[in-house]
């Protein structure tokens, strides 16, 4: 018979209950940049030095991580949640770094080092530019604001 009581001493997994965050934050904001900018709007597509084809499978592709990441993600949260080691604060702040970290990432990295995709083609490009890339910054800082206030907010080491 399988032991069902509540451990008595809860001990918070502090690099989990962040990176379990962080995983879901990138992954639910992949998913709104392939939904929103992929496919609803049509702005561009993952990689688009190439066919409509190629451009198709690289959304395909993203989406497939995205999901991948997202349900692994919260595997991951539950069992934290189950064994009593989960932070809410400390995961609501990777969730937020791992939004941030994500958009700007592709703000800067895919969008003007690799020149992947442009937010949206036949336009000026700086407003754009500046608004995805403020908006990642302020997710990615408000992230960081939040884990620390988790982290020292910390009464015998438990930072719920």
């Amino acid at each position: 018979m399988a032991d069902t009581r509540v451990p008595s001493h809860r001990s918070v997994d502090v690099r989990a209950s962040t990176l379990v965050g962080v995983l879901i934050g990138i992954a639910i904001m992949a998913a709104v940049d392939e939904i929103v900018f992929h496919q609803l709007l049509a702005w561009h597509h993952f990689y688009d030095r190439s066919t409509p084809s190629v451009a198709l499978l690289s959304d395909g592709l993203l989406h497939a991580a995205e999901v991948i990441a997202l349900v692994g993600g919260f595997f991951w949260f539950a069992d934290l949640r189950r064994r009593g080691a989960l932070s809410n604060r400390l995961a609501w702040g990777g969730f937020l770094l791992g939004a941030g970290g994500f958009q700007l990432f592709d703000g800067i990295v895919d969008h003007k080092v690799l020149r992947l995709h442009q937010i949206r083609y036949g336009v000026h490009l700086l407003p754009y530019d500046v608004v995805w890339n403020v908006a990642g910054a302020v997710l990615l800082l408000t992230g960081v604001a939040v884990l620390w206030w988790a982290r020292s907010r910390r009464p015998g080491g438990d930072p719920r």
